[in-house]
């Protein structure tokens, strides 16, 4: 899996109510994610779960970098009125 698309479906799939922001260049991507799931959840919390989720592209080398950031819908609208 290294397409955008991919990566995208793969988090919003993970993370109930997850929307996914992806770009990247196939193997290193960086990502905008919004979920509920991050509610009460510390910073490395939240990317400890998505990792949990994408651990299989990491080890098999079809992801090489991720870089996110993390947000519950209600820090997102704050941000983004």
């Amino acid at each position: 899996m290294t397409e955008l698309a991919a990566v995208k479906a793969l988090i919003e799939d993970s993370l109930i109510g997850a929307e996914a922001l992806v770009e990247g260049d196939g193997r290193h991507f960086e990502a905008i994610i919004i979920s509920e799931a991050f509610t009460g959840r510390s910073r490395l919390q939240r990317q400890q779960l998505v990792y949990q989720f994408l651990g299989d592209e990491f080890t098999q080398g079809r992801i090489h970098a991720l870089s996110m950031k993390t947000y519950t819908p209600e820090e997102w609208e704050s941000m983004n009125g």
